[in-house]
């Protein structure tokens, strides 16, 4: 496997991503949005939307699609979720179908989704062997999976990575976060006893790199370091790391007033996940434990 098509290459993950595999000797071909002018190692999705899967992904190996509309960019007015489901399941249905059309389609795809495929469980543990939950986060991954349906049937090896809270100083939950802790002014939201399944960015990117390479692995994988831990522990943890104190918590009713519904998808709901198929196929994990996790992500 020398050449992978990959989207969203210049978002959180894929940023990460793509320098990862080129250092590993892969050959990178960028999927670029509709109406974008490609350049010449580019692959339009506009041409993807025409079904030419032989012309479009003829000589690639592998496709990773990663690309989506922000999730926690605002508040999920009707608009803002027609948005968050088009661009994930129109765009993950418009490459499975194309590479279902090929004679010779890649290996694998590779196809981003989300724990909050489980919703809010509580203290449950969750594998990737439970069922899904409920509400809108819930229906959207288990859409968003279903869409990878027509590349399966074509024996293409799909691997749906249901992604936990991605740690990363430059963007997502964390990047937000250190800005108030740093100036000792965070803390938990509600309660604090919600179960924050995590994952570093260099692990997503490793794990990415061995789904890959695995043929162990197929179907949902559950991207999530081995030791979720409450929103509670979380804060008490990064405020350790940077040696403040985690004094002033985000009582739920006004996460709800600034968020509305998202902050009950995103922010209070407790999903306690496991990453059992990745462990079980001799994935290693960098950064296992939060503490040590912290310090070299602040560090870097």
């Amino acid at each position: 496997m020398k050449r992978i098509a990959i989207s969203g290459s210049h978002g959180l993950v894929g940023s990460s991503l793509v320098p990862l595999l080129m250092r590993a000797g892969y050959e990178v071909r960028r999927i670029v949005r509709k109406g974008s002018e490609p350049n010449a190692d580019d692959i339009s999705f506009d041409a993807i939307e025409s079904g030419r899967g032989d012309e479009v992904f003829g000589d690639v190996d592998a496709v990773v699609h990663l690309a989506g509309e922000n999730i926690a960019s605002g508040r999920w007015t009707d608009e803002k979720k027609k948005a968050i489901r088009e661009s994930r399941v129109e765009s993950t249905k418009a490459i499975s179908e194309c590479l279902a059309r090929m004679k010779q389609p890649p290996k694998v795809l590779v196809c981003a989704s989300a724990t909050g495929y489980y919703g809010d469980r509580g203290g449950e543990t969750l594998t990737e062997g439970s069922p899904a939950g409920s509400g809108f986060l819930s229906e959207l991954c288990a859409d968003w999976e279903r869409a990878t349906l027509p590349a399966a049937r074509a024996s293409v090896r799909v691997v749906n990575i249901r992604l936990g809270i991605v740690l990363s100083p430059k963007a997502g939950a964390l990047a937000k976060m250190l800005p108030p802790f740093r100036a000792g002014a965070g803390g938990p939201f509600g309660d604090g006893h919600q179960y924050m399944s995590w994952i570093t960015i260099d692990d997503v990117a490793g794990a990415i790199l061995h789904s890959l390479a695995s043929d162990k692995l197929s179907g949902p994988v559950n991207l999530v370091a081995p030791s979720p831990v409450t929103n509670r522990e979380f804060s008490e943890t990064l405020a350790k790391v940077l040696h403040r104190p985690a004094f002033f918590p985000v009582p739920a009713f006004g996460a709800r007033l600034l968020f509305g519904e998202m902050a009950d998808a995103l922010l209070l709901s407790s999903a306690r996940v496991q990453p059992d198929k990745l462990v079980r196929s001799g994935y290693a994990f960098q950064y296992p434990q939060l503490e040590p996790a912290l310090v070299h992500l602040i560090q870097k």
